[in-house]
């Protein structure tokens, strides 16, 4: 069984490459993935462990000397280095621990509309007939909604909006784009002759979506999963701006922003550092999804 594309050869050894050998030994010399590979790692430390970062407490407050106290651009990685807010808390300690929140959102979201989007496709593509009508008819109604006003809409119904009710909001409105994109790979590739080869033999649908079909229209969904994991952070700080996506006492980039939109004028710090890091993080999940589809679409090579 062999994948859609023709594989290269690897000088090295004589052998054929698969599409996916082929997509990393690109990836390894391609200068935008090594660059938005670095500052993902980096991100994902600063989660897992924000101590290592600061000392300091995100959620401790000192008005009395503290109070949006002007950035001290010389103490590097100390608890004054990015000002304090208006409750007098660390900047930069809310920077670092809210990485965590931000991030959670937007991988566990990605990793939801992925398999719910491509599971969706999938039969879409591989069943047709009344399966696809009724699928393609209900990705339709869901695709028409506009997200973020869909999110808001699911959000305001409840009470307590933590993070996983953020990432079921998101989730919910988020899978239609990956449905349509694995319909689309998967209509392409069940005439494939290996899939033509595999009916014949006797094998199950099951058999033939999840070794035959699944492996090789798996490469645009991961392509527009990584490029869509920079939309959700985005997502997830405009809810949260809006106050109607997280909320005190999460740390969270978008809490801060909220926070920090009134004193725009006397102390643009407070506003400018955590959409700084959003802006960051969104453009390194862009640049990742970018170098990735490169790599996937040979008609890029």
């Amino acid at each position: 069984m062999g994948t859609t594309t023709s594989p290269s050869v690897d000088s090295t050894v004589g052998k054929p490459r698969s599409l996916w050998s082929d997509a990393w030994h690109d990836l390894r010399c391609n200068p935008l993935f090594l660059v938005s590979a670095v500052l993902i790692l980096i991100l994902l430390v600063m989660a897992v462990f924000p101590g290592l970062f600061t000392g300091a407490d995100p959620r401790y407050a000192d008005l009395a000397k503290h109070y949006l106290q002007k950035p001290n651009w010389t103490h590097f990685f100390a608890e004054d280095w990015f000002g304090y807010d208006i409750q007098g808390r660390s900047i930069y300690a809310r920077v670092i621990y809210g990485t965590r929140a931000s991030l959670t959102v937007a991988i566990v979201v990605t990793a939801m509309v992925t398999a719910l989007g491509t599971l969706v496709g999938m039969l879409a593509g591989y069943f047709g007939g009344l399966i696809d009508t009724l699928l393609s008819r209900v990705t339709d109604v869901f695709f028409g909604v506009p997200f973020i006003l869909g999110a808001m809409v699911v959000l305001t119904s409840f009470e307590v909006r933590d993070v996983w009710v953020v990432v079921l909001a998101l989730a919910f409105l988020g899978w239609t784009q990956i449905a349509r994109v694995a319909r689309g790979s998967v209509l392409t590739i069940k005439q494939a002759d290996y899939v033509m080869a595999a009916k014949a033999l006797g094998a199950s649908s099951t058999r033939i979506l999840l070794r035959h079909i699944l492996p090789n229209a798996i490469a645009p969904v991961i392509v527009v999963a990584t490029i869509s994991l920079g939309g959700y952070i985005s997502a997830e700080a405009t809810l949260s701006f809006l106050g109607i996506g997280l909320a005190e006492p999460t740390v969270s980039w978008g809490v801060d922003i909220s926070s920090g939109q009134e004193q725009l004028r006397n102390a643009a710090f407070v506003l400018i550092i955590p959409s700084v890091m959003v802006s960051i993080t969104v453009l390194a999940f862009i640049m990742l999804g970018d170098a990735v589809r490169n790599a996937l679409d040979p008609k890029l090579r």
